[in-house]
């Protein structure tokens, strides 16, 4: 069921204020489910980040709408305040079955809506930030060091390994045990590195794109039986990846799990089904319709809403232990991970490309794996312009389009973000390799040199 908002009262708020330029401000105060604002010129995307980040809505937007907001009104109840914001504008809230609302803003059409809009105060500033799993530590040992013995003393389960790091993920019983831990770690003499495990980023979700009309066709796609030598594998370091059930599937070669088994919505396209058909498109953009291309999926997620950077670096690895020459990162987080940059330098220095998303927290401050200057990073274009959400940092290489569409059970699905950046330009890399004979390394210094390509930062 779906409220489309008129008039009317939007409830279960907390109490938050945002600040914008000079002397504009908004309030959203649940106890009275009233809002306050004095704003005297905003425009509608800064404003619509703010309702974002105010009441933690997913915010998706018509793209090319526009509308200046000049308001100023005292504990009005908030459907009439979001009247009076938007202005003739049409606006939806879509309840959610496990997470909150959704607030669809259009001009023409709800289905329209496809552009997301991050959380952000109403200045801009984005409230992204590292997070570490608190009861957890990654310990790097010297060669010929236990850890069984280690984590024995520690009071710690090991839950992962990186061979050739001797990188180890360690879980204890709670924060302070993991503390306590660390300073343990430090002095012994056979840790050559500790460091915390950071959180990375649940990936967005596709959106439905039911009674959408306009769409484009599925992907059509035939697999040319791949050469013994010369073989192009794009390495997809995802979540779980799930079969189509047609001629598309015949591209997936191997699926592997580093996080355990996913348990997938079997109606709905995970993340890493929607980067593998973005890429597929890519690579039927090719003349001919037919590649020798094929994937193996690696899944960082597993059933966890989730990953971090132990199992994200651990995913790297297993890709390319299986073949890989081209990796996929349509993920990441603001968290600096030394263990996986040790493992993106590796693999940067085997001469394997990686094309990462850049993040979609419409700021300049670094997201990774993506500001790792090994990887090839991608931003997100909208229309021709640097897309709302989209990272604009220094460390970008690359822009691209910011959303495709997906079929997955007869149904069509939206994926909006730098993840479809990422993956339509790691299929592209991927395409011209294949069709040059050559490994996926030879072609990225034209992409990078490419003018239609590469993303100058703003001024």
């Amino acid at each position: 069921m779906q409220f489309l908002f008129q008039r009317g009262l939007i409830a279960g708020l907390l109490f938050l204020a945002a600040s914008l330029p000079a002397a504009d401000t908004l309030t959203w105060n649940t106890n009275q489910n009233h809002v306050s604002a004095d704003i005297q010129s905003v425009t509608l995307p800064r404003l619509l980040q703010g309702v974002a980040q105010l009441t933690g809505w997913k915010v998706l937007l018509e793209p090319g709408t526009t509308h200046e907001i000049s308001a100023k009104f005292k504990d009005r109840p908030a459907g009439d305040a979001l009247r009076m914001l938007l202005g003739d504008l049409n606006f939806a809230l879509l309840p959610q079955t496990n997470s909150k609302p959704w607030l669809v803003v259009f001009r023409t059409a709800q289905a329209n809506a496809t552009q997301i809009i991050p959380p952000a105060d109403l200045n801009g500033t984005n409230s992204a930030h590292a997070k570490t799993i608190a009861n957890e530590l990654i310990a790097r040992l010297k060669p010929g060091a236990s850890i069984d013995e280690l984590a024995k003393q520690l009071g710690a389960k090991v839950l992962g390994k990186i061979d050739g790091l001797n990188a180890y993920r360690l879980q204890f019983e709670d924060a302070a045990a993991a503390d306590a831990a660390r300073q343990q770690l430090a002095s012994n003499p056979n840790v050559t590195a500790v460091e915390s495990n950071y959180v990375v980023d649940p990936p967005p979700t596709p959106q439905s794109l039911a009674g959408a009309s306009s769409l484009p066709s599925p992907v059509q796609l035939k697999l040319n039986p791949p050469s013994s030598s010369g073989k192009v594998i794009v390495g997809l370091v995802d979540t779980a990846w799930q079969p189509q059930g047609n001629d598309l599937d015949k591209f997936m070669l191997k699926t592997f799990s580093v996080a355990g088994d996913a348990n997938p919505d079997p109606n709905a396209p995970t993340h890493a089904t929607s980067m593998y058909q973005d890429i597929l498109r890519a690579l039927a953009a090719e003349p001919g319709g037919a590649t020798g291309v094929q994937i193996v999926g690696v899944d960082v997620y597993g059933p966890n809403e989730s990953a971090n950077t132990f199992n994200v670096a651990a995913g790297i690895v297993q890709a390319i232990n299986i073949g890989a020459n081209v990796i996929n990162l349509s993920l990441g987080s603001p968290s600096d991970s030394a263990v996986l940059h040790d493992v993106i330098q590796q693999v940067k220095q085997s001469g394997i490309p990686m094309f990462a998303a850049a993040g979609n927290n419409a700021t300049a401050q670094p997201f990774y794996p993506a500001a790792y200057p090994e990887t090839i990073s991608v931003t997100a274009s909208s229309q021709g312009q640097l897309a709302i959400y989209a990272n604009y940092g220094s460390y970008i290489n690359l822009i691209a389009p910011g959303s495709g569409v997906v079929y997955f059970g007869n149904a069509a699905y939206l994926v909006s973000g730098t993840s479809t950046s990422a993956a339509y330009m790691t299929g592209q890399a991927a395409a011209a390799a294949d069709a040059n004979h050559v490994l996926p390394s030879a072609v990225t210094g034209s992409m990078l040199a490419s003018p239609a390509l590469k993303f100058t930062p703003p001024k």
